[in-house]
C-alpha cells in the first residue's frame, strides 16, 4: 500500500489516555517526516481533511462516526485507534497502534471499505450514516406509526417506538440491541429492525443493497425525529416521506494485515464456543 506523508489526528480528549497517545503517534509520524495536523473538536468542517493521506481517530467509535461523513466527503481512509469501550470500529488498540504504527506509514496496512446510507427527508435536508439511521417520534413518549414501503411495494406498517435501518457495519450497534441480525461488512445488504414493536410478528427485514426504503408517518399530527449516526438530526412531519437507500460513496478503514472480522466478534462480544447449562448428549 502508498505510504502516508500527511496524517490528520482526530482526537476526543474526554476519553482517557487519548490525548497522550495522540502526542506519541504524532511523535513517531514527525520521526518518519510525516506531515500532521491535529483536530481536537468535531464534527470536522467541510474540506477538513482535503488533501490528506489519512486520518488517524483516537476515542471511541463515536469519534470515528463524527469524523466518518467528512472522510468520505475527502476521500480519506481513517484509522480508528480505540480509547472507548467496545470499538467496533476503532479497531486498533493503544498498543498496536503504538507498535504498529511505523510500518503503518510506510504503507504495511490493508485497506476496507464500508456502505453508507443516503437519508434525505425533503428537499434541502439530505445526510449520510456509517452505522444506522434510527427514525423516532420527536416526543420521547409518543409511539410511531410508520408506513414502509420498498421499491414502491407497500412493505407493512410499523407500531412501536421506533425503526432502525443498518448498514451491515451498524448492524452490532443499536440494531443489535434491538435483536437484529449481526450482517459480515462485507455484504451487499441493509437491515430494517423495529423498536419494541406492539406486534410481535413484526421482525427485522434484510434488504439488497440497491434498495430505495421510503418511510411515512400514519399519524396526522406526528413530527419525526431522524437520527444520523445518534450524531446529527433531521426532522420530518407527517405528509412528508422519509427516503433511505445505500450512498454511491463508501467510507474507507484502514486495518492492519492479519485483521480478522469474527476475531473482532468474538473478542467485543465475549464469543467462546464454550457450552453453557447443561452439555447435549448424541
Amino acid at each position: 500500500m502508498p505510504q502516508l506523508r500527511k496524517l490528520a489526528f482526530v482526537v476526543n480528549r474526554t476519553k482517557h489516555g487519548a490525548h497522550d497517545l495522540a502526542h506519541d503517534l504524532i511523535a513517531l509520524a514527525r520521526t518518519a517526516k510525516v506531515k500532521t495536523k491535529l483536530f481536537a473538536h468535531t464534527p470536522l468542517k467541510e474540506g477538513a481533511l482535503a488533501g490528506f493521506d489519512a486520518c488517524c481517530v483516537i476515542g471511541g467509535d463515536g469519534t470515528l462516526l463524527s469524523a466518518a461523513r467528512e472522510a468520505t466527503r475527502a476521500g480519506v481512509p481513517i484509522i480508528g485507534v480505540n480509547r472507548g469501550s467496545l470499538g467496533f470500529l476503532t479497531t486498533f488498540s493503544a498498543e498496536e497502534a503504538l507498535a504498529q504504527f511505523p510500518s503503518l506509514i510506510s504503507g504495511d496496512y490493508r485497506l476496507a471499505e464500508r456502505s453508507l446510507l443516503a437519508c434525505r427527508t425533503g428537499p434541502d435536508h439530505e445526510d449520510v450514516a456509517l452505522n444506522d439511521v434510527v427514525i423516532k417520534e420527536a416526543v420521547n413518549s409518543k409511539l410511531v406509526r410508520l408506513g414502509v414501503h420498498a421499491d414502491g411495494e407497500f412493505v407493512t406498517d410499523f407500531h412501536g417506538d421506533g425503526l432502525i435501518v443498518a448498514t451491515p457495519t451498524g448492524s452490532t450497534a443499536y440494531n443489535l440491541s434491538a435483536g437484529g441480525p449481526i450482517i459480515h461488512p462485507g455484504a451487499d445488504a441493509l437491515v430494517m429492525t423495529p423498536i419494541c414493536p406492539h406486534t410481535l410478528s413484526n421482525r427485522s427485514v434484510i434488504f439488497r443493497s440497491d434498495v430505495k426504503l421510503r418511510i411515512t408517518s400514519r399519524a396526522e399530527d406526528s413530527q419525526l425525529l431522524v437520527a444520523m449516526d445518534g450524531q446529527r438530526n433531521l426532522f420530518t412531519f407527517a405528509g412528508r416521506a422519509i427516503e433511505i437507500s445505500v450512498a454511491e460513496r463508501r467510507l474507507t478503514l484502514v486495518q492492519k494485515p492479519g485483521y480478522e472480522h469474527f476475531e473482532v466478534l468474538r473478542s467485543k462480544l465475549g464469543w467462546t464456543g464454550a457450552a453453557t447449562g447443561h452439555a447435549l448428549r448424541n
